[in-house]
Parts: C-alpha cells; sequence; structure tokens
C-alpha cells in the first residue's frame, strides 16, 4: 500500500506532487475527483514494465497543497496540468485520463493546444450533465455541509467514495482514498473542490470534441452510477474517430473494480 510522490512542482495554484518511474515513452495518468494518483497505483506499477509512467496529484487533492481560497477549478487544473507537462519536458505524450481528468485533458488540449500522442478518456468528466445526486446537493450547499462534525464528515465520505466502485473496496484502500479529506485542511478541502464544480467548464469545450487529431479511446464501466454509460456514447458519438470500449464488472472507479481489464485495455490502445 505504499505511494508516495516524490517529486514537487510550484504551481500557480499551489504545490503539486509528482513522480514518473519506467522507461520508454511518456504516458500520464490523470485522475479524477474525490481521488487521487493513489487509485492508479496498480495500473502504473504495470504500465511501467513498457512505458514511462508519469503521475500526480491535482492541487486541492491527494498529497498536493490545500488551503484556503485555493482556486481547484477544472479551469485552475486545466492551467497546472499545461503547467506540469512543460515543467517535465513532456512533449506529446500519451494521456490516459479519468474522471475530472479527462476534463481537464480535454481544455488543455482545445484551449492550450497541447499535443497528445494517443488520449485514452475513462468515465470522462466530459459531456453534460454530470456529477452524482450526492454531488450536486453538495455543490448547491457546499458551506452547510462543511460545517459538520468530523466523524459525521469522515462516515459521508466513506459513504461517498464507497458508492463510486461496483465491488465493495478493501478497508486499506478506502482508507487511504478518504485520508487526504480528513482534519483540519482535508474536511474543508473536500467541501472546495466540490463546491468549485461549474459544467461550464465542459460546455466551452463540448462542441470542439471533433477536432480532436489524434487517436482517443472511451472506455467506460458498464455498472457506472455516478456517469451513466449514454455519456460514454455521446462523448464517443462527438469524437468521429474515438473507439468505444465497454470495462465490465466495473462502476465508476474502474481502476480498483477491474485494474486487469483497464491494463490491457490501455496498453492495447498504447500499443496499436
Amino acid at each position: 500500500m505504499g505511494w508516495e510522490l516524490t517529486e514537487v512542482y510550484d504551481s500557480p495554484h499551489g504545490e503539486v506532487r509528482w513522480d514518473s518511474f519506467g522507461e520508454g515513452e511518456s504516458v500520464v495518468l490523470m485522475h479524477g475527483t474525490p481521488f487521487s494518483s493513489f487509485v492508479w497505483r496498480d495500473v502504473a506499477n504495470a504500465l511501467s514494465a513498457h512505458y514511462r509512467v508519469h503521475l500526480w496529484d491535482m492541487p486541492g487533492y491527494g498529497t498536493s497543497e490545500k488551503f484556503e481560497g485555493q482556486d481547484v477549478s477544472l479551469a485552475a487544473q486545466q492551467e497546472v496540468f499545461t503547467g506540469l507537462l512543460r515543467h517535465c519536458g513532456l512533449n506529446e505524450p500519451s494521456v490516459v485520463a479519468h474522471d475530472f481528468g479527462g476534463a481537464v485533458a480535454l481544455r488543455s488540449a482545445l484551449l492550450d493546444g497541447v499535443k497528445y500522442r494517443r488520449l485514452a478518456l475513462l468515465d470522462a468528466v466530459s459531456v453534460r450533465p454530470w456529477g452524482s445526486d450526492f454531488f450536486r446537493l453538495v455543490n448547491a450547499n457546499a458551506e452547510v455541509f462543511a460545517q459538520l462534525p468530523p466523524h459525521l464528515h469522515e462516515a459521508l465520505v466513506r459513504g461517498y467514495v464507497s458508492t463510486a466502485a461496483h465491488r465493495e473496496l478493501r478497508p486499506d484502500v478506502l482508507d487511504r482514498v478518504v485520508a487526504p479529506w480528513l482534519g483540519e485542511v482535508g474536511q474543508p478541502a473536500f467541501y472546495r473542490q466540490i463546491a468549485q464544480a461549474d459544467e461550464r467548464y465542459t460546455r466551452e469545450v463540448e462542441d470542439r470534441y471533433g477536432e480532436l487529431d489524434h487517436p482517443v479511446l472511451v472506455g467506460w464501466g458498464e455498472e457506472d452510477t455516478w456517469l451513466p454509460v449514454d455519456r460514454g456514447r455521446e462523448l464517443a458519438r462527438r469524437i468521429p474517430h474515438a473507439r468505444l470500449e465497454w470495462i465490465p464488472q466495473a462502476g465508476h472507479l474502474v481502476q480498483e473494480d477491474n485494474p486487469a481489464r483497464v491494463t490491457a485495455l490501455i496498453m492495447d490502445f498504447l500499443a496499436s
């Protein structure tokens, strides 16, 4: 369960933790909300036998910096991601993005002109409407939820994260996913990132998905209750050359539900 990012990037929106390992062509793995690079650990270790794998925790997430007043919107994450690629000297890497990471990758490509060799979008925030019923409830009442006593907050986050998976998460995995959102720093950070979620950030690029001129894979958990499968079909439809693949026995958190299928799908896509 050891997972540590050893490098630091001083971004405009806070200190970002990142790391890379393996040898070969560069592949960047991007997490979503309310997760971190930790959810990629099994897939990353497998890919590193053939590729140079790069991972990062978005500002406000995981082990990256969290602070009051921090901008953790999709626009801010786009700015950080584009800057991080330049900081790491990555020219046209392949990118594999999950959930919010998908929206960030799409915005960097379409608004910042970032080039990818290939782009895989897994259960990606991309087509409106997005967000679970709970996510929308907290988004509209973040200030109220932020005042919950710590023990009630922890129970809420544990329950919420558990619904992302089709299979029951192992207790040690659930502990690790929830940990960044606890305590005096983590609790307000959890509600901050939900409060700043705004569908206008995908509305700005949705009509431009057809401009993507590199190979695109759209992968979706067949049992995803956070972003139903119709979102995957619609995303693939908007990218004329996209390849659509379903991930069986997987909910939204496909990396935990079916890591073997996710790894095989990514390996096949990168090598094709």
